[in-house]
């Protein structure tokens, strides 16, 4: 197992651009109300370096460690999805909903589906159909089934992520804590999006939302780096 400290060490300075284009987001904070491509890059900025953070790693890294690669191809699709939601209020709410859909998809799919973790799945599906039930009376039309099928694709992933989690005894890796609590934050932020749009306003919601959605992103490209199974042991699951 490789320490935090350790981590913080290595990893800490390819994280620095970052951190530096988090903070230039929320210093310019530029209005919602006035989307433009210049307000679609800053936004998108930060997702960005992730993709540089991981490839700082080397090709080779991403190529021999599917689930480092899946969670890139996931913030490629992150970036397109900030990107449409920058113009939600065009029409373009749909098309980010359908791209951050196909980001869970790839992220459950690199933390894999083991430990298989049941009574964690059933927790979170428990809670996800709580979820659901208090934004039903506020959607209406594609939006009462679409929403729905965001619920469980992003209660899915959370349950990969954090079925893995242990905090104590020698199984315990700081990836899947990295993993679990970006998880969780990025449903913070999407329970906080659906709340502000279909039930009612959320005091602070911009500010909320990408604190949240950013370190979401960053826990998680943060959980590639000690991958949880190299290309061999990949083919070898899959063969067996």
């Amino acid at each position: 197992m490789v320490s935090p400290v350790t981590v913080v060490k290595s990893e800490g300075p390819k994280l620095v651009p970052f951190f530096k284009a988090t903070c230039v987001y929320f210093v310019l904070w530029l209005p919602s109300s006035s989307p433009s491509w210049v307000s679609a890059l800053i936004k998108c900025l930060p997702i960005f370096c992730l993709w540089l953070f991981l490839l700082a790693h080397g090709f080779r890294f991403l190529l021999a460690h599917p689930s480092a690669s899946l969670i890139f191809v996931g913030l490629v699709f992150s970036a397109v999805g900030d990107a449409f939601l920058i113009w939600q209020d065009h029409g373009y709410f749909e098309y980010g909903l359908l791209m951050f859909a196909v980001t869970h998809i790839l992220y459950a799919s690199a933390f894999g589906m083991r430990p298989l973790a049941l009574r964690t799945g059933l927790v979170i599906a428990v809670l996800s159909g709580l979820c659901y039930a208090l934004l039903y009376p506020g959607l209406s039309g594609a939006f009462t089934y679409l929403v729905g099928v965001y619920v469980a694709l992003i209660s899915f992933m959370g349950w990969r992520a954090m079925a893995g989690l242990r905090l104590v005894g020698a199984a315990w890796r700081w990836t899947e804590l990295a993993a679990g609590s970006g998880a969780l934050l990025f449903i913070i932020s999407d329970l906080t999006i659906a709340l502000n749009k279909f039930c009612f306003a959320v005091p602070y919601s911009r500010a909320l939302i990408m604190s949240t959605y950013y370190a979401a992103q960053m826990l998680i490209a943060l959980s590639a780096v000690e991958s949880r199974e190299p290309v061999e042991d990949y083919r070898l699951s899959k063969a067996n």
